[in-house]
């Protein structure tokens, strides 16, 4: 019996999910990041088939017949379409388990929430993970997963700050003895970014941009505080009055103007959660500083920009992206010694 154990530990490989507005990835024990795709699925209207998942489905974002649609089946971090994710899910956990023999357990699975979700987005995500084929779920919030992902000392009594700037969430936490003991989660991130941008080209230009094309911009010339270089690119939509195509060039502060009502949000709610912070952990943030992680983390001048507001030194974590999945595998390397920061484990299905 006990070989048998040691066998199934071998092929069962548990996975960390980072279930992202805008990508999923997937972390497998003992191989580290093996999934890194959009959070996109293409669906056929009229037959329910499921035509394509991940980076083939967002190839096809604005580019689908009338009935074939490509969507993300979350937003704002939580699940909006629950068959859709449930599908994605089995997709990319299939992926990676592929089992050898019947007598296999299913894997364990651990899965980033936003710290705001409701019971019933808990539930909702539980149960997708759960009919995707887990064996175990548990949930871990995402500020918690970033923090562990970049390796910050969150079992310590001391302050640490990380705020986790995803696709449809951003994630601010002030974390002491393995606790969040202050946080925001708020719908303004990436996603968020895009929009601004889409709305600034329609307000100021009459042009109507794709969403790719919006993101694209904001990753090339996009900032949050100005810089001695200014960058230029060109804007390619639709004409609103004539309906033709249209170029326009803009530049990297036009861009950072379209962007500033989102980016001051973002940084008024890092310095309401620093309020709400006991003064003792204030003063440890003071030294060790703010950490930023998730892709909009990666938006140039962010961390100047939030420096000057806060009057904190504020450091990028190591490869921003991948925080949230890294800090999932490391909770499934030693899940025992980091279970207190689970949100709480459910159910445990028969194999």
């Amino acid at each position: 019996m006990l070989m048998l154990n040691k066998l199934f530990g071998y092929f069962s490989h548990d996975i960390g999910i980072d279930l992202g507005t805008a990508n999923t990835l997937v972390y497998v024990k003992g191989k580290g990041i093996v999934v890194n795709e959009p959070s996109v699925v293409a669906l056929n209207v009229r037959t329910k088939q499921i035509l394509a998942i991940g980076e083939a489905a967002k190839k096809m974002v604005g580019r689908t017949p009338a009935n074939i649609v490509a969507s993300r089946p979350l937003v704002d971090g939580v699940v909006s379409d629950f068959e859709i994710t449930e599908i994605m899910l089995k997709y990319f956990i299939e992926k990676v388990h592929k089992e050898s023999f019947a007598l296999i357990p299913r894997p364990r699975v651990v899965v980033g929430i936003p710290s705001g979700v409701t019971e019933v987005e808990k539930r909702a995500v539980e149960d997708a993970a759960k009919n995707a084929g887990a064996r175990e779920a548990f949930l871990v919030e995402e500020p918690m997963a970033a923090a562990i992902g970049a390796r910050l000392p969150i079992q310590e009594a001391s302050g640490t700050m990380i705020v986790d700037i995803g696709g449809g969430t951003t994630e601010v936490a002030v974390i002491s003895l393995g606790g969040i003991v202050a946080s925001r989660s708020l719908r303004v991130a990436g996603d968020e970014l895009n929009d601004d941008i889409i709305q600034y080209a329609r307000d100021e230009f009459n042009l109507l941009l794709g969403e790719r094309t919006a993101e694209d911009i904001k990753i090339n010339i996009g900032s949050a505080y100005p810089s001695e270089k200014k960058s230029q690119t060109v804007m390619r939509g639709r004409d609103l009055v004539t309906g033709l195509p249209k170029a326009i060039q803009v530049d990297s502060d036009q861009i950072r103007q379209a962007l500033a009502k989102s980016i001051s949000v973002l940084v008024d709610s890092i310095k309401v959660t620093i309020e709400e912070t006991p003064p003792e952990l204030v003063a440890d943030i003071m030294e060790n500083g703010i950490v930023l992680a998730g892709g909009g983390a990666l938006l140039k001048g962010l961390d100047v920009l939030i420096s000057q507001s806060t009057k904190m030194p504020v450091h990028m974590a190591d490869d921003p992206l991948t925080c949230v999945v890294r800090g999932t595998g490391l909770i499934l390397e030693d899940i025992d010694a980091l279970k207190t920061v689970l949100v709480k484990t459910h159910y445990k299905t028969p194999r």
